[in-house]
């Protein structure tokens, strides 16, 4: 049985199958950036708005406690995440299902 290199015709065909366009790659990026900024965005929003509060609050009463401005924090991050879990839920499972439904057309 001869070898077959890289440079074998076989092989040239089995690598041009297998390239992926840059396109492709930058669209998958893109989305999977986005989704996690999608999921992520509601509780950053609220941990920022909480801690810009208390931070105001701190500086007007001259309390400087440190778990204070942690706890607010917190609490608030837990309750935006048991609201908003269903929708993060729904979003993560659509992009899954997207990304699933794509691997027939990265195959060829």
């Amino acid at each position: 049985m001869p070898f077959r290199g890289v440079g074998s015709p076989s092989a040239l065909r089995l690598l041009r199958s297998a390239v992926v366009s840059h396109a492709l790659i930058v669209d998958l990026s893109r989305d999977a950036i986005l989704t996690a900024l999608l999921l992520a965005a509601p509780m950053l929003v609220v941990a920022l708005g909480v801690g810009l509060i208390v931070s105001v609050l701190q500086a007007v009463t001259q309390i400087q406690e440190q778990t204070l401005a942690f706890v607010p924090k917190l609490l608030g991050v837990a309750a935006v995440f048991l609201v908003a879990l269903p929708w993060m839920i729904q979003l993560a499972v659509r992009y899954t299902i997207e990304l699933f439904r794509g691997i027939p057309n990265l195959a060829g």
